[in-house]
C-alpha cells in the first residue's frame, strides 16, 4: 500500500469520527433528532469540497464539520444550524449555488447559507474596501434569522483556534478583526464563553509574551487561590446547606486578556488587579416563578458572615443587560483582607449567560420563545436598523458607530412621569435626548436631572430623574460629537453634518469654480492640489467647505500661488522625523526613507540600519521590546505602531491586507522617546530623590518633568529618552524603591 493511499485512509478515519463526534452531540441535546438530513448535508459538503486541504494540511471539510459541533455543542443550536455551519463554504468555495442548496435541503437552510455567503468578504475575507458594506449586510442578515452571525461567530472560533498555520501579518489582522467585532458580537449576544475565548486567543496572538507572563502568575497563584476560596466559601457552603438550597460552587478566574486589559486601562500591575477570583453560585429553584425571591434569599444568608461592598452591588435580576444577561452580583470582604465577588444564579440564568440568550431560547426546537429575551433581541436589531438608515461616510466610521452598541455597561434612569428607561453607563443627557426622538435630540439645549438644570454633556447616573430641554431655534453642533455615547446619538448627529456640510460643499464649488474662470483658469486636480497645499488641508472636499462656510476667502494669495508653477507639493513635507532633535550621543536625527522592496510574507526587521525606512506612529510611540506591527500605505511608506495601538486596530479591520509583521533587533544605540506616570504621598524630597535615581544612578536624559500635589499626594509625568522597554522596567523598578512612590507606569 503506497504512502498516498495511506493518507487518505486517515483522512478517512479522522473525517468520520470528527463527523460521529458532532452527531454524538447532537443527539444528547434537547433538539428533535433529525440526524438524516444533517448526515445527507454532511456527506453533500465532503463530496464538495473533496480534495481541498486547510493551510494546516488536513482536509478541508474538517473545517465544516468544527465550525459544526461549535454550533451544537458551543452555542446550543438545532438540525438547522447545523446543517448550515456544514455548508457555509460550498456556495463560496465550489460551483454549487444557492438553488442548489435550496433544492435539495429547502429555503431556510439555502436563505442562511445565503447569508453567509453575502457576508464572506468584506472585513471577513480579503476584500478589505468592502469591508462596511460587508459588514451591513451582516446586520442586515442578522434582523431576518440571527442564526447567520451565531453561526459566523462559530466560523471565526474555529479560524482562531487554528490560526498558528497563519502568517504573522495574517495573525494580526485576523486577530484584530476578532477583537474588534467578533468578540463585541458574541459579547451582546450573550455568548460569554465564546467572547472570552476569542480575546484570549487575539491576545496571544498580537501580544505572545505578556499573555503568557500572565498565564504563568496566574499557575504560580494557582495553590493560594484555592486556599483563598476553600477558606472563603467554607461559611457560605454551611448556610446555604442549613437552609436546604440544591446548588453548585463554581471558582472563576479572571481570564487573561481581561487581567491585562485592565492592566492597560488602570495603568496597574498584575498585584494591582484586585478581583481576579470570584464565586459563582449557580442554583436549582424550587419553584422557577420564584427563582428571582430565592437569588435574594441567598445573597441574605452569605452576607449573614461576610460584610458586603456598598457599591459593588449589581442587580441584574430586575433589570437585566442587553444580552439578556440575569444575575445577582456583590463583592464581600474575605477573611484576608481581599475583596472577593459572588454571583449568584439559578441554573436557566447561568446557561444563558454561557450560550446567550439568542440561541437558548429563540432557536430551541420544540420549546417556547421567552418573550422577554425576544424583545431584548428586538429593541437592540431595532438599533441596529436605526443605524443602518444612514449611510456613514467610510467603514471605519460605520464600524465604530456599531462598536458603541456592542460593549456597554447599562444603567436605569427615569423620565418626569417615572418611568424606568435602560441606557448604557457613561452616556449623557444629549444621549437619553435621541433615544426618546431624533427631533428630540437634534432641538435639545439642556435637561433637568432631579428637577436641576444641567448641560448636554452630564453624564447619567443610576437612578437619575431627567426631563430633556428643547428649542426648535437650537441646532445640531459639531461638538456634540466629542461627549455622545451612544451610536444612535452618534449616527443621527453625523448624518446631519454631513448633510450640512454636503451643502456648504456645493456652495464651496459654485464660488471656486466662478473665482477661477474670472481667472481664467480652471478647476484641474492640479490647482485644487496647490489651493489646499496653500491652506494645509487635505482633501478637495474640506477646501471646498471650507470656501462655502467662508472660512475661506479666495483672494489675490491664492492667484500668486496657484500662478507659482515651483509651488507643487512636497511629498516629503507629510512624512513625520523618526525624531525631533540629536539623541543624547551625538547620533544625527534619523528621518523616514521610502522602503523599495517588502517581502510580505517576512516580518520587517526593525534595527539601526533599517529603521531610518519607517516612520514611527505619534499616536502610541513605539520603542524596542514593545509588540509591534507595520502598516503600509498607498504612497508605499511604512508607520511602525505598537500592536494594541487604538489606531492600528482599527487598520487591522478596515485596511488588514497592508498590515505587516515587524521584529525589533536593536542593541541600546539609539534613543526613543517615553513617558512614565508616578504616583505617590508627597513629601518633602521627593522630587530630589526622583531626579537623583533618573539623572545619577540612571543616567537617563529627562526632557520633561512635571508634578501636581493635592491633598497630600502627588502625581507626576515624565518624558525621558530610553533605548527599549528594558530600560523603562529598569526605570521602574529603581523610582518603585522610595518609599513615597506608590506605583509607576508607562502610558507612552
Amino acid at each position: 500500500m503506497n504512502e498516498l493511499n495511506l493518507r487518505e485512509q486517515e483522512d478517512d478515519r479522522m473525517v468520520n469520527e470528527a463527523f460521529q463526534h458532532l452527531l454524538d452531540t447532537y443527539l444528547s441535546s434537547h433538539h428533535r433528532k433529525k440526524v438524516d438530513i444533517i448526515t445527507k448535508a454532511f456527506n453533500f459538503a465532503r463530496k464538495a469540497h473533496a480534495g481541498v486541504r486547510r493551510l494546516s494540511g488536513e482536509p478541508y471539510i474538517m473545517h465544516p464539520i468544527a465550525v459544526a459541533q461549535i454550533v451544537s455543542e458551543e452555542v446550543g443550536l438545532g438540525s438547522t444550524s447545523i446543517c448550515s455551519a456544514l455548508l457555509h463554504d460550498v456556495v463560496e468555495d465550489t460551483d454549487y449555488t444557492v438553488e442548489d442548496i435550496q433544492n435539495i435541503f429547502g429555503p431556510k437552510i439555502a436563505q442562511i447559507v445565503d447569508g453567509l455567503t453575502k457576508i464572506s468578504g468584506g472585513i471577513f475575507g480579503d476584500k478589505a474596501s468592502a469591508q462596511a458594506e460587508n459588514f451591513k449586510k451582516l446586520l442586515l442578515t442578522m434582523n431576518e434569522d440571527i442564526r447567520v452571525i451565531l453561526i459566523k461567530i462559530s466560523d471565526r472560533l474555529h479560524n482562531m483556534r487554528t490560526l498558528g498555520s497563519q502568517l504573522p501579518n495574517k495573525q494580526y489582522k485576523i486577530a484584530g478583526e476578532t477583537l474588534y467585532i467578533y468578540a463585541p458580537l458574541a459579547y451582546r449576544l450573550g455568548l460569554n464563553k465564546i467572547k472570552e475565548e476569542l480575546e484570549d486567543l487575539s491576545f496571544s496572538y498580537e501580544h505572545p509574551e505578556e499573555c503568557n507572563l500572565i498565564k504563568q502568575r496566574l499557575a504560580e497563584m494557582e495553590g493560594n487561590l484555592n486556599s483563598i476560596y476553600t477558606d472563603f466559601i467554607g461559611p457560605i457552603r454551611a448556610e446555604l446547606d442549613k437552609h436546604g438550597i440544591d446548588y453548585t460552587l463554581k471558582a472563576r478566574i479572571k481570564r487573561p486578556y481581561s487581567i491585562w486589559k485592565k492592566m492597560q486601562t488602570k495603568h496597574v500591575s498584575f498585584e494591582d488587579v484586585y478581583d481576579i477570583l470570584a464565586v459563582r453560585i449557580v442554583f436549582r429553584p424550587k419553584n422557577i416563578e420564584d427563582e428571582v425571591a430565592e437569588c435574594l434569599q441567598i445573597y441574605g444568608y452569605i452576607t449573614k458572615n461576610y460584610t458586603s461592598h456598598p457599591e459593588r452591588f449589581r442587580d441584574w435580576l430586575n433589570h437585566p443587560k442587553a444580552n439578556g444577561y440575569k444575575a445577582l452580583h456583590t463583592t464581600l470582604m474575605s477573611k484576608v483582607g481581599k475583596w472577593i465577588e459572588v454571583q449568584i444564579r439559578s441554573e436557566r440564568m447561568d446557561e444563558i449567560a454561557e450560550q446567550g440568550f439568542a440561541a437558548h431560547w429563540k432557536y430551541k426546537e420544540g420549546e417556547k420563545t421567552s418573550e422577554e429575551s425576544e424583545s431584548e433581541l428586538d429593541k437592540w436589531l431595532q438599533t441596529i436598523k436605526e443605524i443602518l438608515d444612514d449611510p456613514q461616510p467610510s467603514g471605519m466610521d460605520f464600524l465604530d458607530t456599531i462598536k458603541l452598541n456592542l460593549y456597554s455597561n447599562e444603567l436605569f434612569v427615569l423620565t418626569p412621569k417615572g418611568e424606568v428607561k435602560k441606557m448604557p453607563a457613561g452616556c449623557t443627557a444629549l444621549d437619553f435626548a435621541f433615544t426618546i426622538h431624533t427631533f428630540v435630540g437634534t432641538h435639545c439645549i439642556g435637561a433637568k436631572v432631579n428637577h436641576t438644570l444641567v448641560p448636554l454633556n452630564y453624564v447619567l447616573k443610576g437612578g437619575d430623574q431627567i426631563e430633556i430641554l428643547t428649542s426648535k431655534d437650537s441646532q445640531v453642533q459639531p461638538n456634540w460629537l466629542k461627549f455622545v455615547t451612544t451610536a444612535k446619538a452618534k449616527g443621527k448627529i453625523q448624518a446631519i453634518l454631513r448633510r450640512e456640510d454636503r451643502e456648504k460643499q456645493h456652495e464651496g464649488e459654485q464660488i471656486l469654480n466662478q473665482f477661477l474662470q474670472e481667472a481664467e483658469m480652471d478647476s484641474s486636480s492640479m490647482n485644487i492640489d496647490k489651493l489646499c497645499d496653500l491652506h494645509q488641508l487635505k482633501s478637495r472636499e474640506q477646501l471646498l467647505s471650507a470656501i462655502g462656510a467662508g472660512r475661506i476667502v479666495l483672494g489675490d494669495a491664492d492667484l500668486a500661488h496657484l500662478r507659482n508653477k515651483k509651488s507643487s507639493k512636497n511629498w516629503q513635507r507629510y512624512i513625520k522625523k523618526l525624531f525631533k532633535r540629536k539623541t543624547s550621543d551625538g547620533n544625527l536625527i534619523l528621518t523616514p526613507t521610502p522602503q523599495t522592496e517588502i517581502d510580505r510574507k517576512k516580518p520587517l526587521i526593525l534595527n539601526e540600519e533599517t529603521i531610518g525606512h519607517y516612520i514611527m506612529a505619534d499616536c502610541c510611540h513605539p520603542i524596542p521590546g514593545d509588540d509591534v506591527l507595520g502598516y503600509l500605505d498607498k504612497n508605499n511608506r511604512i508607520t511602525i505602531h505598537k500592536r494594541q495601538c487604538p489606531e492600528a486596530n482599527k487598520l487591522k479591520v478596515s485596511d488588514g491586507n497592508r498590515i505587516l509583521a515587524a521584529d525589533w533587533d536593536t542593541h541600546k544605540r539609539l534613543y526613543f522617546p517615553a513617558t512614565i506616570r508616578v504616583d505617590g504621598i508627597d513629601h518633602t524630597g521627593v522630587l530630589y530623590q526622583i531626579v537623583s535615581i533618573l539623572s545619577q544612578q540612571l543616567n537617563a536624559n529627562i526632557h520633561r518633568l512635571s508634578i501636581e500635589t493635592r491633598d497630600g499626594i502627588f502625581q507626576g509625568e515624565i518624558n525621558l529618552e530610553v533605548h527599549d522597554v528594558e530600560d523603562v522596567r529598569t526605570i521602574c523598578r529603581n523610582l518603585k524603591k522610595i518609599n513615597e512612590i506608590k506605583s509607576v507606569t508607562r502610558i507612552s
